[in-house]
């Protein structure tokens, strides 16, 4: 387990007092520092929506080793649309769908515990029967198969419109079509699937800006590109002393593929881990968190689940505290997300939250409700989304609750937070 160290006492005492006191945009101590060039910066070359820039800059400042010289605070970023435009998992399974590497299961119910009997015959009739389990699948060729696979993973839904899942399950700690997507490459070993992103961020990252990819007669986005903005934030966070981690739904291997080309090692890169056959094949089980037993998906870093991990694997919780907030002494400095999926995690950053602006209804209720001052909303970096015409509807329905029902979003005092609009685009 990985475990970061408490700092002294009068460190911290320093560092909690700056947190409790001083909101964004708040005249800041560093500033001398950082005006004689003591501070890492971050590049004034690179568009930031208003005063982002400058209000990450002062958590750098204050949190950093300029100000803290012995300190190590914690930044945690989602990856898929937040470190990168568009989804690498998706990039991933596209290309391995391209390239025949998915492997016949003996039952496609064996593949995930809520797959319902419509989707295990839609696969079974789509895929065949003719090759033999554990071989691979021709799917550049069976474009049907390809279809159904992708869409259990888009839609939740097969290739007819119906449910692809079904039963119960926590939906703030899992969702079954994130779990899909590492139990596909159920037979492959870790390595051999690190081949594969490795293979297919080369081809995303070569596809020009705004290009598709045409995947069965599915059509999705055929690029990936870093956000340099992202990019420069991580480098300057890592210069100014942070410890700066990746928290991801997606499949580990494939993460630490990608987050390799921010500077950011397979340690400090967190997603679902798959469990091990005795062979070092993965199988469609993955580890639990905070106390939760290995399972064929059931606790992911998913909402939730992102909070555990991330007291788990950084801050040493052991056991089901994991899944609370711990006490800011235990949270992570800054966090960065573009989806519901991160706002748990996110939430729990003590002097930074940085949102992407992807219409997402419970993390934009929080960003723009903003009850503390320490939200900073930024649209996309590259080919950001339209303005939302109708408010998140914040006070009825954003807020996903462990059955899956929807309701209001309410702020940590369990007051209501009115509907909001969208007004950074």
């Amino acid at each position: 387990m990985r475990t970061r160290p408490l700092r002294a006492a009068a460190t911290l005492a320093a560092a909690l007092a700056f947190t409790a006191a001083a909101p964004l945009g708040a005249v800041s101590a560093a500033d001398t520092l950082a005006a004689e060039g003591r501070c890492p910066r971050l590049s004034v070359g690179l568009p930031w929506y208003g005063d982002n820039r400058e209000d990450l800059q002062r958590v750098i400042d204050e949190r950093g080793r300029c100000t803290d010289p012995g300190g190590r605070p914690v930044a945690a970023f989602d990856w898929d649309n937040t470190v990168t435009k568009n989804d690498v998992t998706d990039a991933t399974l596209a290309w391995a769908l391209h390239n025949d590497k998915i492997l016949r299961p003996e039952r496609w119910s064996d593949v995930s515990a809520w797959l319902t009997p419509a989707a295990d015959r839609a696969l079974t009739d789509a895929c065949g029967t003719e090759v033999p389990v554990g071989e691979p699948l021709p799917t550049s060729t069976n474009t049907r198969c390809t279809d159904e696979i992708f869409e259990i993973r888009e839609n939740a839904a097969t290739m007819d419109g119906d449910p692809a899942f079904a039963g119960e399950w926590d939906h703030r700690r899992t969702v079954p079509e994130y779990a899909w997507v590492p139990q596909l490459f159920a037979g492959h070993t870790p390595d051999q699937l690190a081949s594969y992103a490795s293979a297919a961020r080369e081809r995303a990252l070569a596809a020009p800006v705004g290009s598709t990819l045409t995947v069965g007669t599915h059509t999705i986005p055929g690029y990936v590109r870093y956000y340099p903005q992202q990019r420069d934030l991580i480098r300057t966070l890592h210069r100014a002393g942070f410890e700066v981690y990746i928290v991801s739904a997606g499949s580990e291997p494939v993460t630490r593929v990608w987050s390799a080309g921010v500077g950011i090692d397979a340690e400090h890169t967190i997603a679902i881990r798959s469990v091990l056959d005795d062979r070092g094949r993965i199988t469609v089980r993955n580890e639990g968190c905070g106390g939760t037993p290995d399972s064929q998906g059931a606790d992911i870093p998913y909402i939730e689940g992102k909070r555990c991990w991330v007291n788990q694997e950084i801050f040493g919780v052991e056991g089901p505290a994991a899944w609370e907030r711990q006490d800011p002494a235990n949270r992570i400095a800054l966090g960065s997300g573009d989806a519901d999926t991160d706002v748990s995690f996110v939430a729990d950053a003590t002097d930074a939250r940085l949102v992407l602006n992807r219409n997402r209804d419970e993390i934009m209720c929080r960003a723009y409700d903003d009850a503390d001052g320490r939200w900073l909303i930024n649209p996309m970096f590259i080919e950001p989304l339209d303005r939302k015409t109708d408010p998140y509807p914040c006070a009825t329905a954003g807020y996903t609750r462990p059955d899956g029902t929807l309701g209001p979003v309410l702020r940590d005092d369990g007051s209501v937070i009115p509907d909001q609009q969208d007004t950074v685009y």
